[in-house]
């Protein structure tokens, strides 16, 4: 465990920070201690003006905000009563035991960590003091605490800044209006070596929001079989436009074979960021008043997270991908659990989906056979994501192989030598 201990002189901007992140989906609070009410039970005023009742108690003392992080190691899984009772043993060790501190649990990060926010202003006006507070007091209840909760120890061991993930710089790449060969060049490296996808439909679902696909060539033909690979941009309606570009001349060879490389790591790195998916489903789906697809996508995409369906012909929802852009990773529905999946969703919104793309979501509509394995398998299908063709400027090249090799045949004319 590794705890990191902040003061500041405004409780509000402390208070702030957590309740934003709360509001954007990527923290919940857990636990409120000395407050007369449950957590879910209070309101912004009524947290602010705990610490604040205190905090006029003494003026003169101007650093009064404590803002303290404990951070675990990626291997420990702590449910939140364990997670309330690691901070309730932390603040009374350091001394804080009767103040009152408010704990939210963030998913904002690769490793599982708690936020707690107090002050050091105790009833009557006097001031805990705070010097050598982190070297001293915190660094002797994390030990113990590492020996009581069986946690893992810190000792030589750095949960760092490393696991927070810096927004990513991209726009939509839009035909005529950029240099498309840049563009796709650009946006294919920067996905491709900082998103988590399993699969190329995976890829392509985080790949669509920037208007660019990922197109492995139709079923049997030259390009799908020899694992080809190229990048297209496409139109406001889904479909390719201009020249695709080979993926063997993008910088970093963002080729079929080295993506399947990316595919088991990735599926093992991904997890670290589930719980913060799972959350915010979870939130979104137990709401009563989310009762479209378009409500549901809305929500989602005020949380940055994109949704992707999946639907046949007449509009029945077969797939569901979420592309959660806070921590760049790609799950199919399914991968989530049952609560997630295709099914599950279709039943809880009304079974039925356009086939019309609203401004919150991407919808595929799969143009034969349906796509009712595409959660499950991945890569075996690579190519059920897309509606390509080999070459938009050459539309001969996916002809089939053996007829061309015919024609050359018929060509040559004199005895071979």
């Amino acid at each position: 465990m590794v705890a990191k201990i902040t003061t500041g002189k405004t409780i509000r901007g402390v208070l702030n920070y957590n309740e934003q992140k709360v509001a954007d989906g990527t923290a919940t609070l857990i636990h409120a201690s000395k407050f007369i009410r449950e957590p879910e039970d209070l309101t912004y005023t009524q947290k602010l003006d705990r610490f604040q009742k205190l905090i006029n108690q003494n003026e003169r003392t101007k650093t009064n905000a404590i803002h303290i992080s404990l951070n675990f190691d990626k291997a420990d899984q702590l449910d939140d009563t364990r997670l309330i009772q690691i901070a309730d043993s932390y603040m009374d060790k350091i001394g804080f035991g009767e103040q009152p501190f408010l704990v939210y649990q963030h998913f904002d990060a690769a490793h599982q960590h708690i936020h707690i926010v107090t002050t050091n202003i105790e009833p009557g006006g006097n001031r805990i003091p705070l010097h050598y507070i982190g070297k001293n007091q915190s660094e002797v209840a994390r030990k113990e605490i590492e020996v009581e909760f069986g946690i893992t120890v810190a000792e030589s061991k750095k949960i760092d800044d490393e696991y927070y993930l810096k927004p990513i710089q991209l726009e939509k790449v839009v035909y005529g209006q950029s240099a498309t060969k840049a563009a796709i060049s650009n946006t294919v490296r920067e996905v491709v070596k900082t998103y988590k996808y399993t699969s190329l439909a995976e890829l392509n679902a985080a790949l669509r929001q920037f208007n660019i696909i990922a197109d492995p060539g139709e079923p049997g033909s030259l390009k799908h079989d020899k694992k080809g690979l190229s990048y297209s941009i496409l139109d406001k309606n889904g479909n390719k436009i201009g020249v695709p570009i080979k993926a063997s001349r993008i910088y970093g060879r963002p080729i079929t074979s080295n993506l399947e490389r990316r595919y088991a790591d990735n599926r093992i790195s991904r997890e670290d960021y589930k719980n913060r998916l799972v959350h915010v489903l979870g939130k979104i789906i137990g709401d009563t008043t989310i009762k479209s697809k378009e409500a549901f996508a809305t929500a989602l995409q005020e949380k940055n997270i994109q949704v992707v369906w999946h639907s046949n012909k007449e509009g029945r929802l077969y797939g569901v991908t979420y592309v959660d852009n806070a921590t760049r990773t790609v799950f199919n529905g399914s991968d989530l659990g049952k609560t997630y999946s295709a099914n599950a969703i279709s039943q809880r919104l009304g079974g039925t989906f356009s086939k019309d793309n609203d401004n919150s979501s991407i919808t595929i509509v799969q143009k034969d056979e349906p796509l009712a394995q595409q959660e499950r398998l991945g890569n075996g299908l690579l190519s059920q994501i897309t509606e390509a063709l080999f070459d938009a400027e050459n539309p001969n090249q996916s002809m089939d192989y053996h007829l061309k090799m015919d024609r050359k045949k018929k060509k040559r004319k004199g005895p071979r030598l």
